[in-house]
């Protein structure tokens, strides 16, 4: 109950404001208008689109200096700083035609600058073009980044893997506050669906800095669902089939905006059956159900803005240790099986002062995941709840320096109440404080940063010592310091450098402190280690990147070092007949990087084809190689874009070929995985039949109904092979 009085009392403050206004036209270099080009404010969270006519309006805006940034997909970005003082300012842009792609605002960044001006390498992909993809989940089509994998459950659970780590090695954000939902566990999947959110953005490597434990490996950020423009009302209607799992997906959202309020509700359905594989056999209980609701609540005015916003996930999973057995086109998930329910709130709040500003967020997340084996009675029931906070104060500028300070929390706990456990009943409290700085000049840019963390973890004793199911009663602290530099140049008007150095940590998890059983999932005895100390890594980063009107390329390489890496590893003896395995720590370094090139020839503007290559080599320090490493992975796409000036428009098709090669790099416990080539293809675009508008694409991916087995996928020890051909159709209607 406090934390809701806090949330009212941060939430719904009173404070004076004063009357700014922005006006103004967007038009390219011939003076047409350009409507529907992004026009924000991303230091205080305004947003707008131009109208038919390319103009704008910006109200009820704080005093201060500001960037104003306009953008539109085949122009350059163009950035203005604006100086408001109680007055109606109006201002015009004429935007540059550009073939690269469109330069967008880094959320992730406290400092919320453009890409172009982030000293780290940030990929960015909108939710709707990974949906184009024909991807059947979200961590499906995440895993097309380069740089970015999952390891798989089927098709139903995916967890994600970043240059080579993966569970909580890899933080994820959703509606700006940490997700917890028990990351850990093997078959625990994200527990996200793509509705509902408007874009993703993957930070590479080490971010502790800003994140705090569990960022070792990386962060997922999702970035939420924007809200309708002033004075505006949209609805949307969309659905989505796949031939394989015989699957559908709908989605249906509302939203309407005035100057000052804004509210939106979005809801969603998505059923698949058992995914069918290449001999036209399905694989037993990989079926799956999802029901997801969606909703936000804005308030602003020129000194305060807060953003409500509340997600519930409900997931009914199959869980399949028969393999191939049953066949079925039944959606209803047989036993044994995951129940999810997922809650998240959250709240977003920004005041601003006259040359500062303050961000704080808070977030509850109720994470309540029940396992069945043969009855709807749960043989394991686990509440997690998480209450996080993070407060961010923006000290006034001084010149062409900006600082932050900062400070982070979490308090969770978990309890049990099924018949088995896989960790005790715990209680974790996180506090972090931090600081970091950006300086400009010139075509420079510096950005640095120090953390201290301390994470204290008590659990209580279950059991009797010396049984299978004893977890004794730990209380630990972890402390970590941690820093950051990074420095982005160009070398020239077309190549820009980017160098980066930072360290990271994570603590021990519950399973890895603890464990004390059979892990039904692995066929294997754990045994946890209470004595585990902190992951710690370095981690440096470069990247270089050339574009011009016509073409452009990139090259990312990094090199990561970890101290105290904590893996399994077999002791050599039995229990019960199951191999014992231990959980140990021993140093270890990844390595690899991502390449990439993006050619557009002139004359013929209608045609785009990109190619990139990522691999990612990882190593213990007594030379064996670590587990769930992704293969090496060859992308190519050619891309047609074409339009009719009376019904369609945005239109699209792409030829996309991936080979992934065989993975000859395997830790103990792993085989060889032999390589594979997949061929996708996808038509679509924005249509307009009787002033109805929609968009529609239709997608087959794995086209040739390829077998074949990913490196990342679970069912690879029982020789299941990966999901077969897919036909997909999407259709979303705008109101």
């Amino acid at each position: 109950m406090k934390f809701l009085y806090l949330y009212l009392i941060v939430g719904f403050a009173v404070l004076a404001n004063a009357q700014n206004k922005i006006t103004g036209n967007v038009t390219d270099s011939n003076n047409n208008p350009i409507p529907s080009a992004i026009v924000s404010l991303p230091e205080i969270h305004k947003e707008t689109y131009t109208d038919k006519d390319g103009k704008f309006i910006l109200n009820n805006l704080p005093q201060g200096s500001f960037k104003l940034i306009v953008s539109f997909v085949g122009f350059e970005t163009q950035t203005k700083v604006i100086s408001l003082n109680g007055t109606e300012i109006e201002v015009s842009f004429i935007l540059t035609e550009a073939v690269t792609h469109m330069d967008e605002v880094v959320v992730s960044n406290v400092f919320k600058r453009l890409q172009s001006q982030n000293v780290m390498k940030v990929e960015q992909e909108n939710i709707k073009s990974l949906q184009q993809k024909g991807s059947t989940t979200l961590i499906e089509g995440l895993s097309t980044i380069p740089g970015v994998a999952q390891v798989s459950t089927g098709t139903s659970i995916g967890k994600p893997v970043i240059r080579g780590l993966s569970g909580n090695r890899v933080l994820v954000y959703s509606q700006g506050v940490r997700l917890e939902n028990q990351q850990f566990g093997e078959e625990h999947g994200l527990g996200l669906n793509d509705s509902g959110v408007e874009s993703v953005e993957v930070i590479k490597g080490p971010a502790s800095l800003l994140y705090g434990s569990d960022a070792l490996g990386g962060v997922l950020y999702f970035n939420p669902e924007k809200f309708a423009n002033p004075n505006d009302f949209k609805a949307d209607f969309g659905q989505r089939f796949f031939s394989n799992t015989l699957g559908s997906n709908t989605t249906l959202g509302l939203k309407t905006s005035t100057d000052k309020w804004k509210f939106l509700i979005r809801g969603n359905y998505n059923t698949h059956s058992d995914y069918e594989i290449p001999n036209g056999d399905r694989v037993t209980n990989t079926r799956y159900n999802e029901k997801d609701l969606k909703a936000g609540i804005g308030y602003n005015n020129s000194s305060f803005s807060t953003v409500f916003r509340y997600n519930f996930n409900q997931l009914d999973l199959g869980i399949p240790e028969e393999g191939i057995a049953e066949q079925s086109t039944s959606k209803k998930t047989m036993f044994p099986s995951q129940g999810v329910d997922s809650h998240i709130f959250s709240l977003h709040n920004n005041v601003f002062f006259k040359n500062s500003k303050l961000d704080v967020d808070l977030g509850y997340i109720y994470n309540d995941r029940k396992e069945f084996e043969d009855s709807y009675s749960p043989v394991l029931h686990m509440k997690l709840k998480t209450f996080n906070y993070t407060v961010n104060y923006h000290l006034p500028k001084k010149g062409k320096l900006e600082t932050i300070i900062g400070t982070q929390g979490m308090h969770q706990t978990n309890a049990n109440s099924g018949e088995e456990l896989l960790i005790p009943d715990a209680t974790t409290n996180d506090f972090g404080i931090y600081t970091t700085s950006i300086y400009e000049w010139n075509k420079n840019i510096l950005q640095g940063g120090i953390r201290y963390d301390n994470r204290k973890v008590t659990s209580e004793n279950h059991g009797t010592f010396g049984e299978e199911g004893y977890f004794e009663a730990i209380d630990k602290s972890f402390d970590s310091f941690n820093a950051s530099l990074g420095y982005k140049t160009n070398l020239t008007r077309a190549l820009s450098i980017r160098l980066n150095f930072a360290t990271g940590f994570r603590a021990p998890n519950l399973a890895e402190l603890t464990s004390n059983g059979v892990h039904e999932g692995s066929n294997r005895y754990e045994i946890g280690n209470s004595e585990l100390k902190n992951e710690q890594n370095a981690q440096f980063d470069l990247n270089l990147e050339y574009k011009n009107t016509h073409f452009e390329w990139f090259i990312n390489g990094f090199y990561n070092h970890v101290n105290n890496y904590i893996y399994i590893s077999p002791n050599g003896t039995q229990i019960d007949g199951n191999d014992v395995y231990d959980y140990v720590q021993n140093n270890a370094q990844l390595f690899g990087g991502e390449v990439g090139i993006h050619f557009h020839p002139h004359p013929i503007d209608w045609l785009h084809f990109t190619s990139s290559f990522e691999t990612v080599t990882g190593k213990k320090d007594n030379g064996d190689y670590l587990p769930l490493i992704p293969a090496n992975k060859w992308n190519n796409t050619f891309k047609a874009e074409f339009k009719d000036g009376n019904w369609l428009k945005d239109g699209f098709a792409t030829v996309n070929v991936v080979y992934t090669l065989a993975q000859n790099n395997f830790s103990e416990f792993e085989t060889k995985t032999n390589d594979y080539t997949l061929l996708n293809l996808a038509l679509g675009g924005e249509m307009t039949i009787s002033k109805s508008k929609f968009n529609v694409n239709i997608n087959a991916n794995n086209l040739f109904n390829k077998t074949y087995i990913s490196h990342l996928s679970r069912l690879k020890t029982d020789g299941i092979p990966n999901i077969g051909r897919n036909i997909s159709l999407g259709i979303n209607f705008v109101i």
